[in-house]
């Protein structure tokens, strides 16, 4: 860690500002469910500055650094990184102020969340629930449950922000990343200071759905909301699935719920390969026409450029999870034959429509192989070749394993079983190519395509 260099000197002086002492719940609250967030080093920092503000008879007075790595006893690299998780968990805030002859900070203290405002923070109790574990969590939980809740700043905030410090990976376990969120001045720990959801489109979804907006878009609901997509790094798409799972029978938001699903949403996305979410997540590169498509396939043919395998798989699936083997398929299929997102929407489309719903693995990697030779690059290639090679795709769908017949032996076929096959080759021959894009869920498909592009514009 050399965060600190430059920015934090033995030299550099500090004041402390603090508008209330520590009270009984306050050090529980410190000792028992902020530790385990953020470690010794930062509670002893806490405690240590509260101290020389209470003990001290002019708080005005400046100190060094070098004398505050003498009463932790800990380097100032230590003492930096153990600030920034002050300020990042929402009891610290920071502010810089340089003169001609020395670089001075206000470190500004504010008080702890009592045990019972900490678990009815979102945030705070969903990261302490996993660094300690569901029986650990609950056992506090219980502990704490019956308790009864009980200035000027100087210079530039450079407070560190929530995500500069924490985040979690796929053990649940709590690491450095970079930035997102910031503090206020209640004290009642960190909030969103930039939001990353887009709530405008959110209350769209519910309008649409005839669900009361303002009954679930509360102030409460919208601070967890906000909470959940920066701590689990959900897309609005992922939100709007686990808010609309968490909605009750009474249209109210059931917060465990709702952080449950959040939660199993991101360890979902955690399980895939990375080549696998970046290549299922890609569009069509494309020059965009300033011309609006003008029939049907047009649109079909711009909807297929614009979203990506995984958005299409979601959406032939009535927007239910891409599943992770059918993802893993496409994202194969596209790293070993080269081919683009909107080819590959073509290629799902397809296959999907001829097998039932199924996305079979051996059919689609020899449809792509074809497709590859034939050096296969936009989607009305695709479709072109798709509508040629419609015969020959459906005989390769339609191919048994064949058995092994022993030599000299010739294979009794009874007579009723070739008039079968001669009635079944009739109709196949009487039935009538139809184009893709003229399917019952293409329409559908476009509708959704452009419901989801009007919301968003």
């Amino acid at each position: 860690m050399q965060q600190h260099i430059g920015k934090l000197l033995p030299g550099h002086g500090y004041v402390i500002m603090s508008e209330q002492q520590l009270t009984q719940a306050h050090l529980q609250a410190l000792m028992q469910l902020y530790q385990p967030l953020v470690g010794l080093h930062a509670v002893s920092l806490y405690l240590t500055l509260s101290s020389q503000f209470f003990s001290t008879s002019n708080p005005n007075d400046v100190q060094t650094h070098h004398m505050l790595m003498q009463y932790l006893n800990i380097p100032l690299p230590q003492i930096y990184e153990a600030r920034q998780k002050l300020e990042a968990i929402g009891i610290l805030q920071t502010f810089q102020y340089d003169d001609e002859n020395q670089t001075k900070f206000t470190y500004k203290l504010l008080p702890p969340c009592s045990p019972v405002s900490f678990f009815e923070n979102g945030m705070l109790s969903q990261l302490l629930y996993h660094q300690l574990g569901a029986d650990k969590y609950d056992q506090l939980y219980h502990i704490f449950k019956d308790e009864k809740v009980t200035t000027q700043d100087k210079g530039v905030n450079v407070t560190a922000h929530f995500t500069d410090v924490f985040s979690r990976n796929k053990a649940n376990a709590i690491v450095e990343v970079s930035d997102g969120l910031s503090v206020d001045d209640e004290s009642d720990g960190p909030m969103i200071g930039n939001q990353t959801i887009d709530m405008d489109w959110l209350a769209q979804l519910l309008k649409q759905r005839m669900l009361p907006i303002n009954k679930i878009l509360t102030a409460s609901n919208i601070k967890l909301i906000e909470q959940m997509s920066v701590l689990y790094h959900l897309t609005n798409l992922e939100i709007e699935k686990a808010l609309l799972w968490a909605i009750t029978d009474e249209n109210s938001l059931n917060h465990k719920e709702f952080k449950t699903a959040c939660m199993d949403l991101s360890e979902s996305m955690q399980a895939q390969p990375k080549h696998a979410q970046n290549l299922v997540n890609q569009k069509t590169n494309y020059t965009k026409k300033e011309d609006k498509p003008k029939n049907k396939q047009d649109q079909f043919m711009q909807m297929l450029e614009e979203r990506t395998p995984k958005q299409l798989l979601e959406d032939l699936s009535s927007g239910n999870h891409a599943s992770q083997q059918d993802l893993k398929i496409v994202a194969d299929v596209m790293s070993l034959h080269g081919i683009s997102p909107g080819v590959m929407n073509v290629l799902i489309h397809y296959v999907l429509l001829k097998t039932d719903m199924k996305l079979t693995k051996s059919y689609v990697e020899k449809i792509a192989s074809h497709w590859a030779r034939k050096n296969v690059k936009t989607v009305r290639q695709a479709i072109t070749l798709a509508k040629s090679e419609h015969n020959k795709y459906q005989e390769w769908g339609n191919n048994k394993k064949s058995y092994y017949k022993p030599a000299g032996k010739k294979e009794v076929v009874p007579d009723w079983f070739k008039e079968q096959k001669q009635t079944q080759a009739a109709k196949e021959k009487e039935k009538t190519v139809r184009d893709i894009e003229q399917k019952e869920d293409v329409s559908e498909l476009l509708r959704k395509y452009k419901e989801q592009k009007s919301n968003h514009s």
